[in-house]
C-alpha cells in the first residue's frame, strides 16, 4: 500500500492539467467535480497509506524511491518520498480538509467567470503542498515550499482586476522571498556541513555539527518558517491576503501554506532539540506573535481581517509549542485549528455570500435567523477556538500552556493572555454578526439566504470535528491515552516529559477556561447588554485604540524604512545608469554614426567624371602597393 504513495499528488496534478487545458471547453460543475474529486482520490489513499501504517507499527518510516533527480560527482539528490506518521498525518489534514473546501467553492465560485481557473489553481496548490510533506530531502521540500507560494500569489490575486488585490498577491509574494532566503541558505549550510540534504542521512549525522553551526541551521530554517508561518516581523503579507476569494483563505490558513512552517520545523526537531538558543527564539517570537496579532484583532471590523489576525495569533502559540519543546503538541493544535479555522472561513465566507460581499461587521447583525445553519456550526467554531471544553481547541490549546508553564511561567502568562484576547474579539465577531439587529441596506435584507449544500454541508463535516477532534489528545493525567502524542512518537528526538503534578495540571486548565469564560462575558456585556457598536467613522477613533485599530503602523513602518528609500535608490539608480550611462550610450552611439554618415554621405556628388577619378586612383593606390611588396 505504501508503494501508492506516488498517487496522492498525482490526482492533483491531473486535475490541474485536465481544468487548465479543457476547463473552459467543459460546464462549471464538470470542471469543480473534476477538482474535487480528485482531492478525494488523494485523501482515500492517504487514509489507506494511514491505516497500513498504523497496522505495521513496527516499521514507521518507509522511504519510496521514484527516480535519479540531481546526479553529480559532489551532488546526488534521489527523488524520493517518505512515509512516517507526521507526513502521513499531514496528508490526511490537506486532503481532508481540502477536498471540503474544494465542495465549498463549487457553490461559492459557482458565478464567477474564472470558474475553472479557480480549481485549476487550487489543485495546483494541494499538489504543491503535497509535495512539501512527502519529499524526503530538503530539496524537494523547498520545491514544495516554492510552489505553494506561486500558487498564493495565483489565488491572492486571482481577481486581478483588482488593483488592491494584485498589490496583494505582490506582498504576499516578496514577504514570502525574503524568508524563502532564510531556508535557501539554511539548505545550504546543512549540505556543507553534512554532505547530504536527504532527511534519514542528516538527522541521523547531525550530532557531528557543532552546536554554533546546529543553532544557525536551526535559526535559518526558522527565518523560512517565519516568512511562511506568518510570524513576527514578517506576518504582514497574511492578513492582505483576504483579498482572495473566501476558499482560499481558508485552504491557505487551515491546510496549506502557514502550516508549512509548523511542519518543516518538527521535521527538523533533531536540530532544535540541540539547539536551546534557537529553540528560546523559536518559543519568543512564537508567543510575541500570538499576543501581538490578538491585539490586532480586538478592533477590526472586517470579518475576515478578523479572522486573519486570529490564524496569525494561532499560529504564534504554535511555534510557542514548538520552542518549548512539545513539537507533538503543536502538531495537534495545527490539527484541531484545521478543524475550527476551515470552519470560521468558510462560514465567513457563507455570511459575505449572503451579504452580497459586504465584509463589514458594523453592517451586518441579526443573520441568525437567516443563517440558522450557518450561525450554529459558527457559533461552535468560536466556541472552539476560544478553548472551552469539552470542543477541540480547548484540549490542543491547554496541552500547549501547560508544556510552556513547564519551560517558562512568563511565556506561559503571555499566552495565556494572547488566549484570553482570543476568546473576547471571536464572541465580538459573533455578537456584532448574528445577534441585534439587522444594520445593512434594505437590499441586502431582502436577500438574505442561506447558502446552498455544497456550502453548509462542508461547514457541518467541519463543525462535527471541531466539537470531537480533542479526542485526538486527551490529557493522560485524565486516565485517557493521548492518541497525538504517542503516534508521533517515533519523529520527535528529545522528548518532553511531564513534570507537573496533577494539581498544577488541573489548576492551569481550570484558569484557562475560568479566563475564557470571564472574557467572554465581558464581550457579552459591551457588545450585548450594553448594545456599544465599533466607530462608523475611522477618523474618529483616538489613543490606544486609534493605534490597534491601524495595526500598530506596521505597513506604514515598513514603507517608511524599507519601501521608500528603495524608491528612493531607484530614482537615483533611474536618473544617473538609465539616463545618463545607458542612454548615453545609446544616444552617443546614434551621434557617432550620425556624424560619420554626414562626412562620408559628401563621397556621392552624382558626377560620373569625378567616380572613374576614384576608381583609376584606386586602381593605381593597388598596384603600387602591389609591385612594393
Amino acid at each position: 500500500m505504501i508503494k501508492l504513495v506516488a498517487l496522492i499528488p498525482l490526482f492533483p496534478l491531473l486535475g490541474f492539467i485536465i481544468n487548465g487545458f479543457f476547463g473552459k471547453k467543459i460546464s462549471k460543475n464538470v470542471s469543480g467535480w473534476i477538482a474535487s474529486l480528485a482531492v478525494l482520490a488523494s485523501f482515500i489513499v492517504s487514509l489507506l497509506i494511514f491505516i497500513d501504517l498504523e497496522e505495521h507499527k513496527e516499521m514507521t518510516s518507509h522511504i519510496v524511491p521514484l527516480f535519479s533527480w540531481i546526479n553529480s560527482d559532489t551532488l546526488k539528490i534521489p527523488f524520493e518520498f517518505l512515509v512516517d506518521p507526521l507526513s502521513s498525518w499531514f496528508l490526511l489534514i490537506i486532503t481532508g480538509i481540502g477536498f471540503l473546501i474544494h465542495i465549498y467553492s463549487i457553490g461559492y465560485m459557482h458565478d464567477d467567470e474564472g470558474f475553472s481557473r479557480f480549481f485549476t489553481y487550487l489543485n495546483l496548490f494541494v499538489f504543491f503542498m503535497l509535495l512539501l510533506v512527502l519529499g524526503n530531502n530538503y530539496l524537494i521540500m523547498f520545491v514544495g515550499w516554492e510552489g505553494v507560494g506561486l500558487c498564493s500569489y495565483l489565488l491572492i490575486g486571482f481577481w486581478f482586476k483588482n488593483t488592491a488585490y494584485n498589490n496583494a498577491a505582490k506582498k504576499a509574494f516578496i514577504m514570502n522571498r525574503v524568508g524563502d532566503l532564510g531556508f535557501l541558505l539554511g539548505i545550504i549550510l546543512i549540505f556543507v556541513t553534512f554532505g547530504s540534504i536527504s532527511f534519514d542521512k542528516v538527522f541521523t549525522i547531525a550530532s557531528s555539527g557543532s552546536e554554533a553551526t546546529v543553532t544557525a541551521i536551526a535559526l535559518l530554517l526558522f527565518i523560512g518558517a517565519m516568512g511562511k508561518s506568518a510570524q513576527l516581523p514578517l506576518y504582514t503579507w497574511l492578513p492582505d491576503a483576504m483579498a482572495g476569494p473566501t476558499p482560499v483563505s481558508a485552504l491557505i490558513h487551515a491546510a496549506t501554506m502557514v502550516t508549512a512552517g509548523i511542519y518543516m520545523i518538527v521535521r527538523s526537531n533533531v536540530f532544535y532539540s540541540m539547539s536551546e538558543d534557537a529553540s528560546h527564539i523559536v518559543a519568543v517570537v512564537g508567543v510575541a506573535t500570538a499576543l501581538f496579532a490578538a491585539t490586532i484583532g480586538l478592533f477590526q471590523n472586517d470579518i475576515k481581517k478578523v479572522l486573519a489576525y486570529s490564524t496569525v495569533s494561532q499560529l504564534g502559540l504554535m511555534f510557542l509549542g514548538l520552542g518549548v519543546g512539545a513539537y507533538s503538541s503543536s502538531v495537534f493544535h495545527v490539527t484541531t485549528h484545521a478543524f475550527f479555522k476551515a470552519l470560521l472561513f468558510l462560514g465567513a465566507g457563507s455570511v459575505i455570500h449572503a451579504m452580497g460581499g459586504e465584509q463589514d461587521m458594523r453592517k451586518m447583525g441579526g443573520l441568525k435567523k437567516a443563517l440558522p445553519i450557518t450561525f450554529v456550526t459558527m457559533l461552535i467554531g468560536t466556541i472552539a477556538i476560544s478553548g472551552i471544553p469539552p470542543f477541540s481547541g480547548f484540549f490542543s490549546k491547554d496541552e500547549i500552556l501547560a508544556h510552556t508553564y513547564e519551560h517558562s511561567p512568563t511565556l506561559w502568562f503571555f499566552g495565556q493572555l494572547a488566549s484570553m484576547l482570543t476568546a473576547f474579539y471571536m464572541f465580538r465577531l459573533l455578537y456584532l454578526t448574528f445577534y441585534r439587529k439587522f444594520r445593512g441596506t434594505h437590499e441586502q435584507e431582502h436577500h438574505l439566504h442561506e447558502s446552498p449544500k455544497t456550502m453548509t454541508i462542508p461547514l457541518i463535516v467541519l463543525a462535527i470535528l471541531s466539537v470531537v477532534g480533542g479526542v485526538l489528545g486527551l490529557p493522560e493525567f485524565w486516565g485517557a491515552t493521548n492518541w497525538m502524542h504517542h503516534h508521533l512518537d517515533s519523529i520527535i528526538v528529545q522528548k518532553n516529559p511531564s513534570i507537573l503534578n496533577h494539581t498544577k495540571e488541573w489548576t492551569l486548565m481550570a484558569i484557562a477556561v475560568l479566563s475564557a469564560g470571564a472574557t467572554i462575558f465581558f464581550a457579552y456585556m459591551v457588545y450585548m447588554k450594553n448594545q456599544i457598536l465599533p466607530e462608523a467613522n475611522d477618523a474618529k477613533l483616538t489613543g490606544i485604540k486609534k493605534l490597534i485599530y491601524n495595526k500598530y503602523y506596521v505597513d506604514e513602518l515598513y514603507d517608511f524604512i524599507i519601501r521608500k528609500p528603495l524608491d528612493g535608490i531607484s530614482v537615483v539608480f533611474y536618473k544617473f545608469m538609465d539616463l545618463q550611462v545607458v542612454d548615453g550610450i545609446v544616444n552617443g552611439v546614434g551621434s557617432a554614426v550620425t556624424g560619420i554618415s554626414f562626412v562620408v554621405r559628401k563621397a556621392q556628388t552624382g558626377h560620373i567624371g569625378l567616380y572613374i577619378f576614384g576608381m583609376v586612383v584606386g586602381i593605381i593606390t593597388i598596384l603600387f602597393f602591389t609591385f612594393i611588396k
